[in-house]
Parts: C-alpha cells; sequence; structure tokens
C-alpha cells in the first residue's frame, strides 16, 4: 500500500488505510498577517479617548504584522484621502509603487433632518487597481488579513472597499457611512 499526505483543505476522501497522514495547516496561515497591539491601542485611543481622527494601517516589511502606519488627530479628509492615496510599497528586489492600506476614520456628519450630528468609524480596504509593483504574496496578504484585523477593531460601523481615488472621495463616502441622511 502507498502514503497518503492530505492537508486539512484537500477535498480527496481518505483511503481505508493505516497509512495514511494527515497533515494539519499551520493555525496562523502563512498567507494571514497578525494584528499588532499597538493597532489595537491606536484604534481604542481613537474610539473612546478620541485622540485620534484617523488610523493607517500597513504591513510591516516582513509582511508578517499589521502595524500602524500613521496616526491623526487631523480633521482635514483631503489630508487623510491623499495619504491612503500616495501610499507606497517597496518589493525585496527594492521597487517602489502604489500599494494597498486598511484605514479607519471617525467620520462625523450632520442629518438633514436637522437632529443633530452623528459619527461614525468607517474601515476602509484601500487597494488601488494600478498597485502592480507588488507582486502575488503581498496583496494576498492584505486581502487575507483584512477580517483579522476588522475583527480586532471592535466598534467599527461601517466598511468599504477602495479601489480608485474616486472611491474614497469625501462625497461618496458621505453617501455611503450616512445612508443618504446626511445633509
Amino acid at each position: 500500500m502507498g502514503w497518503f499526505c492530505l492537508s486539512k483543505f484537500s477535498s480527496l476522501p481518505l483511503p481505508a488505510s493505516p497509512h495514511v497522514i494527515v497533515a494539519e495547516a499551520n493555525s496562523t496561515n502563512a498567507s494571514r498577517a497578525s494584528v499588532s497591539q499597538e493597532c489595537i491601542s491606536a484604534f481604542n485611543d481613537l474610539k473612546l479617548a478620541k485622540k485620534y481622527k484617523y488610523i493607517i494601517y500597513k504591513l510591516s516589511d516582513d509582511n508578517r504584522e499589521i502595524v500602524v502606519e500613521d496616526a491623526s488627530a487631523d480633521k482635514d479628509w483631503e489630508v487623510f484621502r491623499e495619504k491612503l492615496i500616495s501610499a507606497t510599497s517597496k518589493t525585496k528586489s527594492g521597487a517602489v509603487g502604489k500599494g494597498p492600506r486598511y484605514a479607519v476614520y471617525d467620520f462625523e456628519y450632520s442629518l438633514a433632518s436637522g437632529e443633530g450630528s452623528r459619527n461614525k468609524i468607517t474601515f476602509i480596504a484601500w487597494s488601488p487597481d494600478d498597485a502592480g509593483v507588488l507582486p502575488p504574496k503581498p496583496k494576498m496578504v492584505y486581502a487575507s488579513s483584512k477580517e483579522g484585523l476588522k475583527r480586532s477593531l471592535n466598534g467599527v460601523a461601517v466598511e468599504l472597499q477602495a479601489n480608485d481615488p474616486d472611491d474614497i472621495e469625501h462625497d461618496t463616502v458621505l453617501k455611503v457611512v450616512s445612508k443618504g441622511l446626511a445633509g
């Protein structure tokens, strides 16, 4: 009889043989980055202490951990937007180009009904369509790590996927965040 080696992701049925080796995949999935404690602390400072207006997160240089790239109290949406749009990443070979990022923004808006204002913490997954400099591995890590980061940030009200600068125009985001109720 032959030996079989199957991962837990295999859809093949297990043969009825005592000569089967089942390889368990690493529970920290090699294509997923961990979330640094700094990310959670900064988020809590934004949410509870109102210390920041936004936080921009990125992958560490080795693509193994999500870290804080920038945290600011600046309320100017255009400053925040420009930082996302101009974010760069470097490949191992040294090539530099546009790079994906995660961000949270404490979005404030006034209701058209005159009933006051609202704040909604908004999670933005920025992955520009023209981020061609990155090889597939970091792109895959960004995509597969998003849910883990979101789960770590307790209190996010709205999620946006942005692939083009138009996706993060103030008015575009306002419509999504306010569900059309902003005035």
